[in-house]
């Protein structure tokens, strides 16, 4: 029986060694290589610049809080007692059957320190692209149509490949002493910028957000705030 024991665990042993090494696929999102800069320039280029939609369409709007006790990838661990908590609205249009895009999700989020628009562009047929992502944000809190009225630079462009590892390129401020500089990858930010501005007008959400925001049964993270801070 010892025998048979460790015959098993010998095999054991070896059928774990012939596991496939795991792969660790690490964005350089602050400088991408020259390839993938061509890469986010063409798939931009993709998008309808005057888009049209059919008839199917959705709009949701509600309040999230975030259970400090669930883990977050890349996000800090919230202190003891603290709560995190967001209003939101999305919006999501489909794209005639003749269109390369199936549909496009606009999403316009607001919490206690952050306002954050995320526009998101699915591919009929993802043979190698499957999504464009891009994302602005602003630190000052202030009214959703204060920020819907400016053109808010775009801080993040993001490519899901089909089986191939992610594409992406975010605004990195240099650190003291850092050399960082990304003004060559400034024609990407402006062509994402403009395509976030002309989906604003197309899907109308300038009107859209703020009256949807005004009319949840939750109310705004705004005055939810300033609504335990009267309380203290």
């Amino acid at each position: 029986m010892a025998a048979i024991a460790m015959v098993a665990i010998a095999m054991t042993a070896a059928a774990y060694s012939q596991q496939p090494p795991i792969k660790v696929n690490v964005l350089n999102v602050c400088a991408p290589s020259a390839d993938e800069q061509k890469e986010l320039t063409a798939a931009l280029a993709k998008v309808p610049s005057k888009p049209a939609f059919g008839k199917d369409y959705e709009v949701s709007r509600g309040h999230s809080t975030l259970d400090q006790s669930t883990p977050i990838p890349g996000m800090e661990k919230l202190p003891a007692g603290a709560i995190s908590s967001a209003d939101y609205v999305r919006v999501r249009r489909e794209f005639p059957d003749n269109a390369i895009f199936s549909n496009v999700q606009y999403s316009f989020s607001v919490d206690s320190k952050d306002m954050v628009e995320t526009l998101v562009l699915r591919l009929r047929d993802p043979k190698d692209l499957m999504q464009i992502s891009i994302e602005d944000s602003a630190s000052a809190v202030v009214s959703a149509a204060s920020m819907l009225s400016t053109s808010t630079p775009v801080s993040r462009v993001k490519l899901e490949r089909f089986g191939k590892a992610s594409v992406a390129l975010a605004r990195c401020p240099a650190a003291e002493g850092s050399t960082t500089d990304q003004s060559k990858y400034e024609p990407i930010f402006r062509d994402a910028s403009a395509i976030m501005e002309r989906y604003r007008d197309a899907l109308g959400v300038r009107k859209m957000v703020p009256q949807e925001l005004a009319h949840s049964s939750v109310g705004t993270t705004n005055k939810a705030a300033a609504g335990s801070k009267k309380n203290r």
